[in-house]
Formats: C-alpha cells, sequence, structure tokens
C-alpha cells in the first residue's frame, strides 16, 4: 500500500511540477507576477492537496503569527524537497536562495529563474556571496520574503548541523529579522527516497532575531533555535509515529 500510494502521489506531483514549468516558461517571459500566481494558487496548492489526498501526509502550521507576506528573511531547516512547496504555500510572494546549477536544467531551471529564485554558486567564493546579496537586495526592495536554507543542502532528521555564512550576510546587509523555521519532514519525504509515509508534517515559524547581532552571536542564536526545537519536533513524531523512528540519523551506520 505505501509503494502504490508513493507511486500514485510522485506521478501526480512530478506531473504538476512539470506542467508548471512549461507553463511558466512561457507566461514568464510576459509577466513575473502573473507566474507567481500560477505557481501559488494553482500548482503549489494542488502539490500540498496531493500530498493530504494520496500520499497521505497533513500539513500543520505553527507559530503563524511571525509570518511577514512584505518583508524578512527566512532561515528553515531542510530536510526534504517538500519545504520549497510548503512553504511557497504561506509566503505567497517568496524568493528561494538556490544552487545556481539547478538553473540550468531546461524548462525547470527556466521557470525558477522566470519566478525570481536567487541563485548561488557555491563554488565562486566570496563572488557568489556578493552576487547572492545584490539578488536578494533586488528582491528585497521589491518587497518579497527571502527564504534560504542555512545548510545549504538536505540533512536527515537528527544529523548534526553544518551551518554556512550565507544567512549570516543576508543579516547583516539587509538589516531585517530573521524568523527561524524549524520541521519534521525528513521523516515522511527523505532525501533521495522514493517513499512518502503517511503522518503530520510540522513547520514551526520561531520568534524573530531582530537586526544587530554580530555575526558570531547571530548565528549562534540561529542554530540553537533551529535545532532545538527540531529536536522537540522529531521526538513528538517518534512519539506519534514509532515505526519512523528508523529515519532519524543515528551515528551508527547513520541508519
Amino acid at each position: 500500500m505505501l509503494f502504490i500510494r508513493s507511486l500514485i502521489f510522485n506521478i501526480f506531483c512530478y506531473g504538476i511540477i512539470a506542467i508548471g514549468c512549461i507553463t511558466n516558461s512561457i507566461v514568464g517571459l510576459f509577466s513575473r507576477n502573473a507566474t507567481m500566481k500560477f505557481w501559488n494558487y494553482f500548482f503549489i496548492p494542488g502539490i500540498v492537496l496531493s500530498l493530504r489526498y494520496i500520499a497521505g501526509i497533513k500539513i500543520e502550521i505553527r507559530g503563524q503569527e511571525y509570518i511577514n507576506q512584505t518583508s524578512g528573511i527566512y532561515a528553515s531547516k531542510h530536510e526534504s524537497a517538500v519545504e520549497t512547496y510548503v512553504l511557497s504555500n504561506y509566503l505567497k510572494r517568496a524568493t528561494f536562495v538556490m544552487k545556481k546549477e539547478l538553473t540550468y536544467i531546461p524548462i525547470f531551471g527556466w521557470a525558477q529563474a522566470l519566478y525570481g529564485m536567487i541563485p548561488i554558486n557555491r563554488s565562486a567564493g566570496s563572488a557568489a556571496m556578493k552576487d547572492m546579496l545584490r539578488h536578494a537586495q533586488a528582491m528585497n526592495r521589491d518587497h518579497r520574503p527571502i527564504v534560504i536554507f542555512p545548510e545549504g543542502t538536505r540533512r536527515r532528521p537528527g544529523q548534526p548541523p553544518v551551518y554556512k555564512p550565507g544567512v549570516a550576510l543576508l543579516y547583516q546587509h539587509l538589516a531585517l529579522p530573521v524568523i527561524p523555521i524549524a520541521s519534521n519532514t525528513g521523516f515522511f519525504w527523505a532525501k533521495n527516497s522514493f517513499f512518502r509515509y503517511p503522518g503530520k508534517i510540522i513547520f514551526e515559524f520561531l520568534p524573530p532575531i531582530a537586526p544587530g547581532l554580530n555575526k558570531q552571536q547571530f548565528m549562534e542564536k540561529l542554530q540553537n533555535s533551529i535545532e532545538q526545537k527540531c529536536h522537540e519536533l522529531n521526538m513528538e513524531t517518534i512519539r506519534e509515529y514509532p515505526h519512523l523512528q528508523k529515519m532519524l540519523y543515528t551515528q551508527q551506520g547513520s541508519n
């Protein structure tokens, strides 16, 4: 049953993404606003509904009082592909910091670029940071919230964190509050996994970190805030779904 549900969901979900990318690669040539509306009010809700009614995955959003639709930097834990879809459903005009090489993928990459994602070439060092900041400043002037994954890549639930300095650069130069986001997505839609496990995904928006801290203070506060809450969500998930404990990272064999 799990295999069948996962298969149907994957076909439906990636079908929506393919249709969305083709549509918006055309629409985006004429209007970026129309592109955002197509994604945010049709394609993305379709993916979220398919999570609920095909994969059996419910979404719970906590801390919605910290959501601002026109400004702010959102620093999210990244355990799954689902973050980009679900967060887009609640941050309607958000732009995401993403690997630049993804924009080179025919149709998919073009659609992301036309939507207004912020590309970053992680192999370009300081030049990449400057380019990311330039794009972020433009998005901020356009009153679009910015979503960044501070670790830069997907991690397993409970895996030791590796936070990178890009989020601190945005924090210091944009002088915007940073809203941490904790989640438990990796239990239900794991990295490089075909299966989608039924249950409840939780995204928790945490109290904003106001501008003014130095880099070290900020990074410590951000990491502590996200990791502590993720640990709490992990324990809550295991209590609710004991069979998913196998998804939790352990040092012994990384199982």
